[in-house]
């Protein structure tokens, strides 16, 4: 008869206590890998590899911190020396750390590979030119359009009654929307729900769409003094 309890198993403290010392090392020399990758390539996160004769070293960064350190090597599965879960199995990280000084000359011949590629670039750039011109003529035609609109608004609120309301008409295919209220116009819109706000609260459109559609608002214009007049011309028919 088997004697019980059978051999006592043996204590793994000593192991993991020294796997996860090897381990926070490793993070704090790889950390600063990462730190200084991170400022090479630019942005808050970002990865890269590094080939050595026996596999591939993964650093993967965030906010300039290592996120994980991973080792793919030639044969045989990934190992994460550092990551955010758990740490390695010491055999996994005992075999991969046999070539961490590879991994790190990786590193420097990288680093040694950018030094200079820089030095034939000019800083002197041409001089950009102001758009102060282009905007004060936009704001120009802005103004003389929104001096016409309110007069429009001003109308349909004087022929139409209420707070608010709207005025449409399609001008050769082009649908134009203005909208009022008892300040005037509230907006004036080119192109339907999805078209360009050649007035707004929010601000003026930009100036290539100004110098599309601003020629355009004279037959907006005039499709609403037809309109009008029309309007006229029926009612003057009613007979009281």
């Amino acid at each position: 008869m088997t004697d019980w309890p059978p051999v006592e198993p043996d204590d793994v403290d000593a192991v993991a206590d020294r796997r996860d010392e090897i381990v926070e090392a490793v993070r704090d020399h790889a950390g600063r890998i990462a730190y200084q990758l991170a400022l090479l390539q630019g942005g808050d996160y970002g990865d890269r590899d590094f080939d050595t004769e026996r596999g591939t070293w993964t650093v993967k960064y965030e906010g300039g911190d290592l996120e994980y350190l991973r080792y793919s090597p030639t044969s045989g599965d990934d190992v994460y020396v550092i990551s955010t879960k758990r740490a390695p199995e010491p055999s996994a990280l005992a075999a991969a750390l046999r070539d961490y000084d590879a991994f790190v000359r990786a590193f420097n011949g990288y680093v040694d590979s950018t030094e200079g590629v820089l030095d034939d670039v000019s800083a002197a750039f041409p001089e950009a030119t102001t758009t102060e011109t282009a905007v004060a003529e936009r704001d120009r035609v802005l103004d003389a359009v929104r001096d016409v609109a309110d007069r429009i608004a001003g109308e349909l609120h004087r022929s139409e009654g209420g707070d608010y309301g709207t005025y449409a008409v399609r001008v050769d295919g082009t649908r134009w929307e203005l909208k009022w209220d008892r300040d005037g116009v509230s907006y004036l819109r080119a192109g339907g729900s999805g078209g360009v706000y050649l007035l707004s609260q929010y601000g003026p459109p930009a100036t290539t769409d100004v110098r599309e559609y601003a020629p355009q608002f004279r037959d907006f214009v005039d499709a609403y003094n037809e309109e009008v007049a029309g309007l006229e011309a029926d009612l003057r028919r009613i007979e009281l």
